[in-house]
């Protein structure tokens, strides 16, 4: 059944993920890789937050770990594509913006994580 749990959440992460870029593509085009930014923020952010009420809490079962935090986010988040899109950057000469880049997913989802904990932890 894990199993199961942890191919439905990727799916549906996957999907997740697709639809933020579809949104935003349009948007911006492909001029910075804002997509991949805003799910690496997101996920971050609902993982903090499910690992407050799902580990330390227990407020939601813990078969929704494999669900949705190995799953889900796991498939949502794309440290590959950020992989890519910074090297993407690089390669075309951008080489400030992919520093930028780096610098914000690292320092945002970091900040997310930590401010999801910390205020799921107050309520």
């Amino acid at each position: 059944m894990q199993w199961i749990a942890v191919a439905l959440g990727g799916a549906l992460g996957a999907m997740g993920r697709f639809a933020v870029n579809a949104l935003i593509f349009p948007v911006l085009g492909g001029r910075f890789p804002i997509g991949t930014l805003v799910v690496n923020v997101a996920g971050s952010i609902l993982m903090g937050l499910f690992y407050v009420l799902i580990i330390e809490r227990g407020v939601l079962p813990v078969e929704l770990r494999n669900l949705l935090m190995v799953g889900f986010l796991g498939a949502f988040t794309t440290f590959s594509t950020f992989s890519l899109d910074t090297l993407a950057l690089w390669q075309n000469g951008h080489f400030t913006l992919s520093a930028v880049y780096v610098v914000l997913n690292i320092v945002l989802c970091l900040a997310g994580t930590l401010g999801a904990i910390v205020l799921t932890r107050l309520f």
